[in-house]
């Protein structure tokens, strides 16, 4: 098959979250089932132009119709770790995609309505004519929109769309503006409930439910994270649409890149090692502790690597620190605030605990030091308020970090508790799990997971290495995608 993805990031070159991840990893599993694969993207200023091989021009001149007129473009081609990506920029005094940053404008639901756009004129105007769009979160959700409304007029009318939400939470609210601009106008048609109409905000329209209604398949990033986002509170208002297109809506459990996120040929980690060679992550441990100036005693090691937000139950995230500690273990986090008040908190956490040769708290991210973490802890813990699906646990697992997390989205699809786990059996459990966001379970999940290190050292390292043991690489993934695709086609 031939497969667009359409997207707002892809790591390594466009990177803010697991978002673009997900995007490079999915691309290049379909290319090793042998698809065609190209990914479209905005050619931010931003981005990571060291990670693109041979970028030439693909397009000079793309004229993309907005409101009355049109924007010029140039479409440049490159290969990012040997995926062919397309970047468009557009020529307009909007400067849409060279604000230093991808995300934050408040008119960024014009910049992506754009970019929607532009990505589908580019498709018709250069004559590519894929099986498969797939496209991404709100960002992209006006592309299914565009393409049944308009472009399947124009060229584009065999085209089938997988839609993908990775976080309910933004859904691209907005108004008749986004209308005019792309040429959809008929804001009396739009504002219908049935098509964009937002579902609690008669004068808004959603582009995230837009991408629902109008694509031909809808996931999400975990199996159990659909169940929530359809019948719980996580699909933040946009469950009565997932009922009514459920027969089109599934959670496919996303992957991790094992090229990536390998022991056993880790270039940021001192001393490689594989599940027979388990011995050999103390070493790593070792290294972790002299770069960060931390004891060196016989002791657990806990950690925290991730965003510090509400989302990932940042209270929690807190009191873990001084539990473990309580408990005689040590603590080590990376991690940079989302939010002005949890950014200066944590750094009056730092200055607190700057002397303590028990803990270390990095405020910002590095990727270097986040293998090296992963490779030298005993427990990772994912305290989560609401986690779609989740990577932080799934690398921690390929590592040999027993995970400690809340029992949300895609942490129940990926660890099971050790001791109450009634699905799986015992040489399959993986973790520690709690369901109440509150100090006590966390404490009781917690307690267990350094119970077991101190009290049965040879246990603890059996259910590392079940961990270990489990593939949540892209293949299970990929595969679950393809299927899709053959299907929407058929």
């Amino acid at each position: 098959m031939y497969i667009v993805q359409i997207a707002s990031e892809c790591a390594p070159v466009i990177k803010a979250g697991g978002l673009g991840d997900v995007v490079y990893g999915l691309s290049r599993e379909l290319e090793l089932r042998g698809h065609c694969v190209e990914l479209i993207l905005p050619m931010y200023d931003c981005m990571r132009y060291d990670h693109i091989w041979g970028l030439h021009d693909a397009y000079r001149d793309l004229w993309v119709p907005w409101y009355g007129g049109a924007v010029h473009c140039s479409v440049y081609c490159g290969w990012v770790h040997g995926r062919l990506c397309f970047f468009i920029e557009p020529h307009s005094g909007d400067n849409f995609f060279h604000r230093g940053c991808y995300y934050g404008c408040l008119d960024d639901h014009m910049r992506f309505a754009f970019f929607s756009k532009a990505a589908l004129e580019f498709l018709q105007k250069s004559n590519k004519r894929p099986d498969i769009l797939h496209v991404h979160d709100w960002q992209t959700g006006l592309v299914p929109v565009l393409l049944y409304e308009i472009y399947k007029h124009h060229g584009l009318g065999n085209q089938r769309v997988c839609y993908t939400i990775h976080n309910f939470k933004h859904q691209g609210i907005v108004g008749s503006d986004v209308l005019w601009a792309t040429g959809l106008n008929r804001p009396e048609y739009y504002y219908q409930y049935d098509n964009l109409r937002d579902n609690f905000n008669p004068f808004a329209l959603n582009l995230m439910k837009g991408g629902v209604v109008y694509s031909n398949y809808v996931t999400t990033v975990s199996p159990h994270h659909a169940w929530e986002a359809h019948h719980g509170d996580f699909g933040y208002g946009l469950g009565h649409t997932l009922h009514v297109h459920q027969g089109k809506f599934a959670g496919v459990l996303n992957g991790i890149d094992y090229e990536v996120w390998n022991p056993a040929g880790d270039r940021y980690i001192p001393q490689p090692y594989t599940a027979d060679t388990f011995e050999d992550k103390a070493k790593n441990k070792k290294a972790l502790r002299d770069r960060l100036l931390l004891r060196d005693e016989h002791k657990p090691l806990v950690a925290y690597i991730g965003r510090l937000d509400d989302q990932k139950g940042v209270h929690l995230v807190h009191h873990s620190i001084y539990y473990a500690l309580g408990r005689g273990a040590q603590f080590v986090l990376l991690g940079s605030a989302t939010k002005s008040d949890i950014n200066a908190h944590f750094w009056h956490e730092k200055n607190h605990l700057n002397n303590n040769p028990d803990c270390h708290l990095e405020l910002g991210f590095n990727e270097e030091l986040a293998h090296l973490i992963y490779a030298a802890a005993d427990i990772i813990v994912v305290p989560s308020n609401y986690e779609p699906c989740g990577l932080t646990q799934m690398i921690g697992l390929r590592y040999g970090a027993v995970p400690v997390v809340r029992g949300v989205g895609g942490l129940v699809n990926t660890v099971f508790d050790r001791d109450y786990d009634s699905l799986h059996p015992k040489e399959e459990r993986n973790g520690y799990v709690f369901f109440q966001p509150d100090n006590h379970a966390l404490e009781s999940a917690l307690d267990r997971a350094l119970g077991l290190w101190f009290e049965f050292p040879e246990e603890f390292e059996t259910l590392a290495k079940q961990g270990m043991a489990i593939d949540y690489s892209w293949n299970v993934p990929g595969q679950r995608y393809q299927e899709i695709y053959e299907f929407i086609r058929a």
